[in-house]
C-alpha cells in the first residue's frame, strides 16, 4: 500500500526529517561526483595528465562545496499560495438614521426634518 501524498496548502514549512534528507542526498550526490573524478584522475593520469589534473582538483575542491550547502540550513518558508488572494470589499456604509442608534419608533423617512 503506498502512502499518498500530503498536499501542502499552508505557508508552512517542509517537516525537519524532510530537510534533512534532502540535505543528506545533495551531499552523498557530492561525493559520488567527487569520487568518480578521483578515478578519472588515476585512470587518465598516464593519458593525459592536464585532464587527471582537472580531474583531481575537481576531487580536491568539491567536498568544500558539498559540506557548505550541506550545512546552508532550512530552506526559507514558502509564500502563500496565490490562490488565497482575496478582493476584499468592505459593505456599503449604513444610510444615516437607519443604523442601530435609531429608535424603534422611528423610521428612516420619520427622522427627516
Amino acid at each position: 500500500m503506498s502512502k499518498a501524498k500530503a498536499i501542502r496548502i499552508t505557508g508552512a514549512r517542509s517537516s525537519l526529517t524532510d530537510d534533512v534528507r534532502a540535505r543528506q542526498r545533495r551531499y552523498m550526490f557530492s561525493m559520488l561526483v567527487r569520487t568518480v573524478c578521483v578515478i578519472l584522475a588515476v585512470v587518465l593520469w598516464q593519458e593525459s595528465r592536464i585532464a587527471a589534473i582537472v580531474a583531481l582538483v575537481g576531487g580536491t575542491i568539491i567536498p568544500y562545496f558539498a559540506v557548505v550547502v550541506a550545512n546552508a540550513g532550512r530552506e526559507g518558508a514558502p509564500k502563500q499560495p496565490d490562490s488565497f488572494a482575496v478582493d476584499f470589499r468592505p459593505p456599503p456604509a449604513l444610510a444615516p438614521g437607519t443604523g442601530a442608534g435609531a429608535s424603534e419608533g422611528e423610521s428612516s423617512t420619520d427622522a427627516q426634518p
